[in-house]
C-alpha cells in the first residue's frame, strides 16, 4: 500500500524535512547520547518527519528548477538550522560539566576519573554526578518537549530553503558560547569559596604549627568539606539548572528569528 502523501514527486520535499528534523533530534540532550542506539534516533527522525510532512510539504518551493549545486547548499542550510537549535542546549550541559571539573579540581578529585556511559569518555566523579542530576532535572521538567515544539516552530519562523547565516546570528552564538564559563563559575562559586577559605586556614595553621603535616591533614579535610557543602548547595544547583532550562526556549526562538 502506497501512502498518498509520499509519492515519488514528493520524495525531495520529504528529504528536506527529514534533514532538519534529524539534525535537531541528534543534538537533543539525552537522546543524542552515545547510549541511545542509532536506529532509535533514525526511527524517531523518520516518524516525526512523516507526521510533519502533510503540513510542511505545501510550503516547500519546487526544487526542479533549482541548480544542483545551489540545492546542495540549501540542504546544508536545513541541517544547520537543526544543529543550531540543538547547539544551545548542548552548551548548557557543557557549562554544567565545566562546573563539575572546577569543583573536582578544587576538592582534589582531578585524578579520580570514571567512564561516562553517555559519552564513553573519562570524566571527573563530581562532573559525572552533577551531569546526571542535571539530566534528571531536564527530564523531570519535560525540557526535551521544547525541542519537538521547536521543530514545528522552526518551520513557522524559518521557511524551508530560506536559511541565512547573518552576522547577528553569529554574535548570538558567541554570546551563548560565552555563557559556558558564566554557568561554570556560577554553579561552582560556593564550593570554590569554601575551598579558598579552607586553603587560607590551612596556610595559617602551617605557619603557626610547623610540626603538623599539613598535606596529610589538608587533603581529607578538603574532600570532606567539599562533599558536605556540595550536598548543602544541591538545592541551589537544581534551582540554577531549572532556570537555565527554562531560558532555553527564548534563546532558541531568538536564534531562529535571526536565521
Amino acid at each position: 500500500m502506497n501512502l498518498p502523501f509520499l509519492s515519488a514527486q514528493h520524495l525531495d520535499a520529504f528529504i528536506l524535512i527529514l534533514l532538519r528534523v534529524s539534525a535537531i533530534i541528534v543534538t537533543i540532550p539525552v537522546i543524542a547520547e552515545a547510549v541511545v542506539p542509532v536506529r532509535v534516533k533514525a526511527s524517531l527522525s523518520i516518524i516525526v518527519a512523516v507526521i510533519l510532512f502533510p503540513m510542511i510539504a505545501p510550503k516547500i518551493p519546487p526544487t526542479a528548477n533549482i541548480h544542483m549545486v545551489q540545492l546542495v547548499f540549501l540542504m546544508i542550510g536545513e541541517v544547520l538550522i537543526g544543529l543550531t537549535i540543538g547547539f544551545v542546549a548542548r552548551l548548557v550541559f557543557a557549562g554544567i560539566r565545566l562546573a563539575g571539573d572546577i569543583i573536582g579540581f578544587q576538592m582534589g578529585f582531578s585524578v579520580a576519573n570514571v567512564i561516562d556511559p553517555m559519552s564513553n569518555q573519562m570524566v571527573s566523579i563530581i562532573t559525572e554526578l552533577q551531569y546526571l542530576i542535571a539530566v534528571l532535572v531536564f527530564l523531570s521538567m519535560n525540557a526535551h518537549h521544547m525541542f519537538f515544539q521547536a521543530i514545528v516552530q522552526s518551520y513557522a519562523v524559518v521557511a524551508p530553503l530560506s536559511f541565512h547565516f547573518t552576522g547577528q546570528l553569529m554574535q548570538v552564538i558567541f554570546d551563548v558560547s560565552r555563557d559556558i564559563f558564566i554557568i561554570g563559575v556560577k554553579i561552582s562559586a560556593p564550593i570554590m569559596a569554601v575551598m579558598i577559605f579552607t586553603n587560607v586556614a590551612l596556610g595559617v595553621v602551617a605557619r603557626t604549627v610547623p610540626q603538623m603535616n599539613i598535606f596529610i591533614v589538608g587533603f581529607p579535610l578538603q574532600i570532606a568539606l567539599g562533599l558536605i557543602f556540595l550536598g548543602l548547595t544541591t538545592p541551589l544547583f537544581i534551582r540554577i539548572v531549572e532556570g537555565l532550562f527554562q531560558g532555553l526556549q527564548g534563546k532558541i526562538l531568538t536564534m531562529m528569528r535571526l536565521m
